[in-house]
């Protein structure tokens, strides 16, 4: 009988059970981030667009480059839960 190999904790069921554990909450929390970032840059292309408060042209470009970085934020979270979902 050999002994157990503590260089690679996570094999067997009880590693691979935790695995797909962890991989589920990380799917959840870049869901949850991905949607976040979605409605965020909702609110900064209305921005972007003259339809808040703050309509000056400052404001507006500020919205825009906002819309941009949270749909960049967006992809790279979807594409995160993807893998994740994918290893579960």
């Amino acid at each position: 009988m050999s002994a157990p190999n503590v260089n690679k904790p996570n094999e067997g069921i009880v590693g691979q059970i935790s695995n797909s554990i962890a991989n589920a909450a990380n799917y959840v929390s870049e869901t949850i981030q991905g949607n976040s970032a979605e409605a965020s840059k909702e609110a900064n292309k209305q921005q972007a667009k003259g339809n808040t408060a703050d309509d000056s042209i400052s404001g507006r470009v500020s919205g825009a480059m906002g819309a941009a970085s949270d749909k960049i934020d967006q992809h790279s979270h979807e594409a995160q839960a993807k893998a994740n979902k994918e290893s579960i």
